[in-house]
């Protein structure tokens, strides 16, 4: 246990870190008082919708904290185990609510202050960006690593020290983060694309202004919403991820634990996300040197992460080396394969959303024919993506796996794909640095526009926020990838459960009946809960839409730019809108695999069938799991890519030859039929890529943990 006591070091040191950074952030300087005016809009409008939001998340959690105690205590006979899960649980929300709230504190805060760069300098708007979107990435991350040890090492004393016991019982905080981070995202991301939807249609479709133009009343909730969906809810997400990742690889390593009596295979998760937040922070310090004026912006960011990756595999090198005995090297490999996985998967995202490359092309060349042919040829994009993504994921688990099985030891292969996972997670505190980047680059260029800056300073931002659209592409990318493993980790966890408290194998046989209806609704929840999610977008958005119509046509002033819009009015219609349609779809998500598991066990006790509840439960979540995860994948490419061709059009580059041979060619640029089609087509996309697809990156890994948690409930 020699490298255990860095974990809390590592930690709290991450969290002075994080606060440096965001000091360094907030001295600098915030520009003219038109932008701090701007800026002053935008945070009051994310404090409303996040005390709000919060408020209608903390009675939920609180009410299913109770329930969840009152059923594994009841089930498990021991009201102990029972208070000790409900607690857990309140931590981990609790844990999961303040991440979000950090994200969002720290973008509003730094969006002004990177507008105010980008009219000096672009390496200076770089540093300002990244470093604010770091603060977030690195104080998650470490609440997560120092959440988990700490309630781990509570437990482990509570219960006399038994340490294979413990991790079981700490399952009860990725529920809790699970739980907060699916609202967190739901209500964020209706939110954000309800107010992106709304200001598209209205003001560059019908009124034909431009994007962040002040006379549309919707674009301060439009800039309000890059920070309550983009921030606060991917940071509620990645939170409950490295969390509940951490717990379940954890728990995989108890039987090696119990064979060799060796701690270490269960502290080794802790360990190794503490030294990745090491390289994490050497490699966001290294982007300034690699920054240069007049380059592309994602230059500097990729040579930050390559640093982070060289460092994570000697940081794999040593723990694996002094941590697991004579049986190092196979585990080390398994490591190594989890971080060429997360560098696959950026190339792969950057490949299918990224303007440099055919898919993104073949969007573009297709709006000239109309909306129609740009909407078939995105859909077809994103279809295509997931031969990619389910080849990349399969083969990380296959390998790991095969690795992991050459140690001989009881459960290694599994051990394996959970080492890979703790591979792939040691730069997240960079991935989630370089998603909040996004929205702070998208937020400044508002600003620029808004305030009438110089068009030098908005050359800049538009150039961040088109870099910023690839690196939250590249963050949703990465969390759907990690999920994937992270999924069959968390599988494999609930399996070694029932096992714990049956002291049977599951079996999961898909030519039994109760097991196949099982998965059948595990995809059906899929699509289902997918389904609410996009028409609550589409519901909200029709309200803002309204609203901003009939501020046009009651106020001629806006439009002359005599008078100002009532921007406060469609922040709150967006608001109370996003919060009605967040209810529906998180309690299905809760629900469904509860009802499933204790159907099919009354049906068992009954003995109308031969399935049990746990084998039905993890055929729907096997299942389940698998079609949320080709779906998010299908969300998140093919939303990047309606985006990125429209500003593929919007930055001029779209051209077509010239009717008379000799003259220069015609650039179809913004205004022109082509990019009114990429609107559309962006606007279809919206509430893919922001609300339906990232809400599954959480579902797929609440379905784990609340299946983990309420085990005791399934089992006859």
């Amino acid at each position: 246990m020699e490298l255990v006591w860095l974990v809390p070091i590592i930690g709290a040191a991450t969290v002075i870190f994080a606060l440096w950074l965001a000091l360094n952030v907030l001295r600098r300087d915030r520009g003219s008082s038109e932008m701090q005016d701007i800026a002053a809009m935008i945070l009051e409008g994310a404090n409303a919708f996040m005390y709000r939001q919060y408020r209608t998340i903390a009675m939920l959690s609180v009410v299913t904290a109770v329930v969840v105690g009152a059923i594994v205590g009841y089930f498990d006979e021991s009201l102990k185990i029972g208070v000790y899960t409900g607690i857990a649980f309140m931590v981990g929300a609790s844990a999961s609510a303040l991440s979000g709230f950090i994200g969002m504190y720290v973008a509003v805060r730094s969006n002004v202050r990177c507008a105010s760069a980008a009219t000096r300098s672009l390496r200076e708007a770089v540093t300002v960006s990244l470093r604010g979107g770091a603060v977030s990435g690195f104080a998650i991350v470490a609440l997560s690593l120092l959440g988990v040890a700490g309630i781990f090492a509570v437990y482990s004393r509570l219960l006399g020290n038994p340490m294979d016991d413990a991790p079981f019982l700490i399952v009860g905080f990725g529920f809790g983060a699970s739980f907060v981070a699916l609202f967190a995202q739901l209500g964020g991301g209706i939110y954000t694309k309800a107010a992106d939807v709304g200001a598209d249609l209205v003001g560059k479709v019908e009124a034909g202004i431009p994007e962040d133009d002040p006379r549309n009343a919707a674009v301060i909730a439009d800039l309000v919403g890059d920070n309550v969906g983009d921030c606060a809810g991917r940071g509620a997400d990645l939170f409950e991820s490295t969390a509940a990742e951490n717990i379940g690889a954890m728990i995989l390593g108890v039987a090696i634990y119990r064979l060799t009596g060796d701690p270490e295979w269960i502290l080794f998760p802790l360990v190794i996300r503490a030294l990745g937040l090491v390289a994490t922070g050497i490699g966001v310090m290294s982007v300034p040197f690699f920054s240069r004026e007049n380059q592309n912006p994602m230059t500097p960011l990729n040579y930050g992460y390559y640093v982070i990756t060289a460092l994570s595999v000697l940081f794999m090198f040593m723990t694996t080396k002094l941590m697991m005995g004579s049986h190092w090297h196979w585990f080390f490999l398994a490591g190594v394969v989890g971080i060429a996985t997360s560098v696959v998967f950026v190339y792969i995202t950057q490949y299918y959303t990224s303007s440099a490359w055919r898919p993104v092309k073949e969007i573009v060349n297709a709006s000239r024919t109309g909306p129609a042919t740009n909407i078939i040829a995105g859909t077809a994009v994103g279809l295509e993506t997931t031969f990619a993504t389910a080849l990349a994921i399969g083969g990380a688990l296959v390998i790991s796996f095969i690795l992991g099985s050459q140690s001989d030891l009881p459960n290694g292969g599994v051990f394996g794909t959970a080492v890979a996972t703790m591979g792939m997670l040691m730069s997240a505190a960079y991935i989630l640095s370089m998603d909040t980047f996004g929205p702070i680059t998208d937020n400044a260029s508002g600003i620029i526009e808004m305030s009438g800056a110089s068009a030098s300073a908005r050359r800049i931002t538009d150039e961040l926020d088109a870099v910023g659209n690839t690196t939250k592409a590249l963050t949703k990318g990465y969390a759907m990838a990690s999920a994937g493993l992270a999924a069959f980790l968390l599988f494999s966890a609930f399996l070694d459960k029932v096992k714990e408290t049956t002291g049977e194998e599951v079996i999961v046989r898909m030519n039994d009946v109760g097991e196949f209806v099982a998965a059948l609704l595990g995809v059906m929840l899929v699509f289902l809960f997918s389904s609410l999610a996009i028409r609550a977008v589409g519901g909200a958005a029709a309200k803002i839409i309204e609203e901003v119509r009939r501020q046009f046509r009651e106020d001629p002033g806006i439009m002359e730019g005599t008078s100002r819009p009532d921007y406060g009015r469609a922040v709150d219609i967006t608001t109370s809108a996003a919060l009605r349609g967040m209810i529906a779809p998180g309690l299905l998500a809760v629900g469904t695999p509860i009802v499933v598991g204790v159907f099919f066990r009354l049906l068992f006790e009954a003995g109308w069938l031969d399935d049990t509840g746990p084998e039905t439960v993890a055929a729907l979540l096997m299942v389940g799991t698998i079609g949320g995860l080709i779906l998010a994948t299908f969300f998140n490419n093919v939303g990047g890519a309606w985006d990125n061709a429209k500003k593929y059009i919007e930055a001029g580059l779209l051209k077509v030859p010239a009717s008379n041979p000799g003259d220069e060619d015609v650039v179809l640029g913004k205004g022109s039929d082509a990019h009114k089609a990429a609107v559309v087509g962006d606007t279809v996309g919206d509430p893919f890529k922001d609300t339906a697809g990232p809400s599954l990156h959480v579902l797929v890994k609440l379905l784990s943990t609340v299946t983990l948690v309420l085990a005791p409930l399934f089992i006859s």
